[in-house]
């Protein structure tokens, strides 16, 4: 169970998120893991993710924040109650907000790390 990030566990009917649904063949399937005290989700942008000649397109860096932020809020109440993804009632979280500021552009090409502490 070790190698299973909380989207694995999210049911059926809840997982189909363009971002992180395991149901949706044509999105992001980001997945989010503990490491230590904090989540981290690895995401490779795609030629086609392109904003601009070499840099990754700002709304692919939102959608990845957003679906890898829901599945850590998750994440973080299954261990504040000492049970584990899998168990009932599962749990699932949407974005009420989000607001990005990008300090500069994001690379094409390269490995993103996303961290949640």
């Amino acid at each position: 169970m070790k190698n299973l990030a909380v989207q694995d566990f999210y049911p059926e009917e809840l997982s189909h998120c363009y971002g992180c649904g395991r149901s949706n063949a044509h999105g992001h399937q980001i997945k989010s893991y503990w490491d230590g005290d904090e989540t981290i989700a690895r995401f490779t942008p795609q030629p086609y993710h392109i904003a601009i000649p070499g840099f990754v397109y700002g709304g692919l860096i939102a959608s990845l924040i957003d679906c890898h932020g829901t599945g850590s809020a998750a994440l973080a109440v299954y261990r504040s109650e000492e049970r584990n993804p899998g168990t009932e009632p599962a749990l699932r979280f949407v974005t009420a907000s989000l607001q990005v500021d990008y300090l500069k552009p994001t690379p094409l090409g390269i490995e993103l790390l996303l961290k949640e502490q």
